[in-house]
């Protein structure tokens, strides 16, 4: 290539990642990079390892790099992949490096020495350093740099997640634009979510949860590395999900270093946890590598009479067979005894006044000798990676899990005249089974290679899912309370019950999927297509046991166009469509999927040599046929809805010391076909028109405050119009529908121990707060239900680490 045409041809790729701690080129990290094209090799060590690479193409098309296998410095790491390539590195200075024919190196690179791994380095799959994840498979199924991510993607972080004390999934994403957390209030049975509008499905490690209607497994976000939450449609590549996104959670793996932690929490409601995990080799080669982490917990709840406990355990095992094979197994078990802490609160005396007074949140208005929540969530599965050559490698991911629950719950009010003018209020006595069997399997192929041109990341695959569940809802009149003085210890004996749900439904999906990640220059073309054929049958025994068989096939396809700036940007257009089985039926017979399709716009942008993504997006998406529950509890279907809407969003480090993140929201929804007039145009319910929210976090490192964090956040949430749909001749009006805006704040403080004794090292204390002032609010109300937001919750935290 001439001397004046290489300026054109030439791209820089600003790869330098701040992580926090300042890792610099010194430090030695894992590789088991197997040989592969040389460019995405090298970017790939690059942006992990923190150092800055100008790559010409020419220099590098056609090229392979060689394996990179073991504990390497970055620039050890380099020169690994370049052997036999004719090329090698020159320093530019200041840690900037260039590739050039050999020959031309005319510069030492310093001097640099294998040592002990101080940090993972980073994957779509593996730890994260400090508030921002570079990398992802949210939304592609590869690892992808976030910031070439066609979508709208956030990731909570192990960090981010560690310093505010996340309890729950809810706890970890309240902070991301799009997101409603805790949408039905402080519930601490499930955690129930809006995205865009719609509620999620859930992931962990690509493979879809279980869920039914009033059990999930409320994952363990201790035992979790990062969460991601994806934006919009995703068919193309998972098959089954909703438009407004879902939450893509990725379990803490086994690592070769060998690291301890416990933790032990104290807090009001008489809250008592303690919480463990270990990691490392298991033999001295490191081919067996283990993980076992677990949480402990007894506690009360903001509800009198109330408790929340909690046992679960998370093994796992690597087995690394050769140097291209891989085999992870994960497990998980979870026991939850607790209660529905949501209460389904009557509009009188919450948001409506009565002569009694006003009911205190946390009064019980259920009956403790008779209300119980016993869950049962187990899962075993594995993820199998095995490298077939330099083109090609092929992965696959099973996990089988079932959920159990049993369930008494009693709710007060429901209908306008619940409460009289003495206090007393009537009650509805539910009784739920609901068991779910779960197998997903996900087999695909993936191969990098080049056309000419074009660089590519091939993604071909096939899976499969299989639902088995059985649930029954059992409804009667329970005997009456009081709103202000609760009777408890009541007969339940002489309810009588109707069964407004009880159906055995099997369902089957098998889906093929088509993925192709083009890279021309700095272009990156994203296709993607998949057809999937959904196989359901239902026994419905509450309709004289009718039966329904249903097939079902549908095609989804995405598409996206982005251009990654040297400057740092990386603007991008992106179409998705999406389709979802719905739960249950109606009259005898199962609902028809629901369907969805999106338009986005967006923009990212990450100064080069900055540790701090921006990002923006606006977008338009449609869902037809989904199915929502009327005031009378029933489900019925809804003919379109439609959601146009802005995020924006902060996240990753200022300074050394100082990590946020911050995001704002506009969300305008509409039901735009429904079948009774008035509904039409009304907004989505728990759907509000504007949010925002941000969180700082500073750690002093030197000086007299050396060792102490502080962090504090503040959550604003509009109000909501969220009467419920349906007309069944209930008076509609008895609510206005309209749930007022509200903002909380949050607050923590911590010290490193180390600082006071070297003998210390390794510990630390910690205290947390949401909502720290304590603001009474309702977070939203529907139909003729209340649910109280969550109250203020303090913590205090012992960690050792070793």
């Amino acid at each position: 290539m001439s001397s004046t045409a290489a300026p054109f041809r030439r791209t820089l790729l600003a790869l330098t990642i701040a992580f926090a701690g300042q890792v610099g080129l010194a430090h030695a990290e894992p590789y088991q990079l197997p040989a592969g094209p040389l460019a995405a090799t090298l970017n790939q060590i690059a942006s992990q390892a923190g150092v800055t690479l100008s790559i010409d193409p020419a220099l590098t098309e056609g090229k392979r790099s060689a394996p990179v296998q073991g504990d390497l410095q970055a620039v050890d790491a380099l020169n690994h992949a370049l052997r036999g390539t004719g090329l090698q590195l020159q320093s530019n200075g200041a840690g900037v490096y260039s590739l050039v024919p050999a020959a031309e190196s005319a510069v030492a690179l310093p001097d640099v020495t294998v040592t002990a791994s101080e940090q993972a380095a980073e994957t779509a799959w593996g730890p994260t350093r400090g508030y921002l994840a570079s990398r992802t498979a949210t939304g592609t199924k590869t690892d992808t740099p976030l910031l070439e991510t066609p979508r709208s993607i956030s990731v909570a972080t192990r960090e981010q997640m560690q310093d505010r004390k996340v309890q729950n999934l809810d706890d970890a994403v309240r902070y991301m634009p799009g997101v409603i957390a805790s949408s039905y209030g402080s519930d601490s049975r499930a955690d129930w979510m809006k995205i865009r509008g719609f509620e999620p499905i859930q992931l962990l490690d690509g493979l879809p949860l279980p869920k039914g209607s009033y059990t999930m497994p409320k994952l363990e976000t201790w035992n979790l590395e990062r969460v991601a939450v994806l934006r919009g449609p995703a068919s193309s590549v998972y098959g089954q999900t909703p438009p407004g996104g879902l939450v893509d959670a990725v379990s803490r793996r086994p690592q070769a270093e060998s690291s301890h932690e416990v933790q032990v929490q104290v807090g009001n409601y008489q809250h008592k946890q303690i919480s463990f995990d270990s990691t490392g080799k298991i033999d001295d080669d490191g081919r067996f590598l283990y993980r076992f982490s677990g949480v402990g917990r007894d506690s009360g709840t903001v509800i009198e009479h109330m408790d929340d406990q909690r046992f679960n355990l998370a093994p796992s095992l690597t087995w690394n067979i050769d140097d291209n094979t891989r085999l992870t197994f994960l497990g998980q078990f979870n026991r939850d005894d607790t209660g529905g802490t949501s209460q389904f609160l009557p509009l009188q005396g919450t948001k409506l006044g009565t002569p009694a007074g006003k009911i205190d949140y946390n009064k019980n208005l259920g009956d403790p000798d008779w209300e119980f929540y016993d869950k049962t969530f187990y899962a075993l599965g594995y993820a199998f990676e095995h490298r077939i050559n330099d083109i090609w490698q092929f992965n696959q991911n099973l996990r089988y899990s079932k959920l159990e629950l049993d369930n008494q719950i009693i709710t007060a009010g429901g209908w306008a005249t619940a409460v009289a003018d003495d206090g007393t209020v009537a009650r509805g006595a539910n009784v739920y089974d609901e068991n779910i069997s779960h197998f997903a399997m996900d087999n695909n192929f993936q191969a990098d290679f080049h056309t000419g041109a074009l660089t590519h990341t091939l993604l071909l695959g096939v899976d499969y899912l299989r639902v088995n569940t059985d649930y029954r809802w059992l409804y009667g009149s329970a005997p009456s309370s009081n709103i202000i003085n609760p009777i408890y210890g009541q007969d339940f004996s002489g309810v009588a019950y109707t069964a407004f749900q009880d159906y055995n439904q099997k369902r089957r999906n098998t889906g093929l999927y088509l993925q192709d990640q083009i890279a021309l220059d700095a272009w990156r073309l994203t296709l993607g297509g998949r057809w999937d054929r959904l196989d359901t049958d239902s026994v419905f025994y509450n309709a004289n046991d009718a039966k329904d068989s249903r097939r079902d096939s549908q095609f989804s396809g995405n598409a996206a166009l982005s251009y990654v700036f040297d400057s740092g940007f990386t603007p991008y257009v992106s179409y998705a469509e999406s389709f979802q089985a719905e739960a249950g039926g109606n009259g005898g017979a199962a609902f028809k999927p629901s369907t969805g399709k999106q338009y986005e716009l967006g923009i990212k942008y990450q100064p080069p040599g900055s540790d701090m993504l921006l990002t923006a997006a606006v977008y338009d998406l449609k869902r037809q046929n989904i199915v929502t529950t009327n005031i009378a509890g029933a489900s019925e279907p809804v003919s379109e809805v439609e959601v146009r809407g802005l995020e924006l969003e902060a996240t990753g480090s200022l300074t050394e010391n100082l990590s946020l993140t911050a995001s704002y929201t506009y969300t305008n929804s509409k039901m735009t076909k429904v079948g009774d007039p008035r509904d039409k145009n009304r907004a989505l319910p728990l759907t509000p028109e504007h949010q925002a929210s941000i969180w700082a976090d500073y750690d002093w490192n030197q000086g007299m405050l050396a060792g102490f964090g502080v962090g504090f956040g503040a959550r604003f949430v509009g109000s909501t119009d969220n009467i419920a749909v349906g007309n069944l001749g209930f008076v509609r009006d008895a609510s206005d529908g309209h749930s007022s805006a509200y903002t909380v704040y949050d607050a923590a403080v911590r010290y490193d121990l180390g600082q006071l004794d070297a003998s210390l090292r390794g510990a630390s204390v910690s205290l947390n707060a949401t909502n720290l002032f304590d603001k009474e609010y309702l977070a939203t109300c529907d139909g003729f239900y209340c649910y109280a937001g969550d109250p203020r919750r303090v913590t205090a935290s012992i960690d050792y680490k070793w």
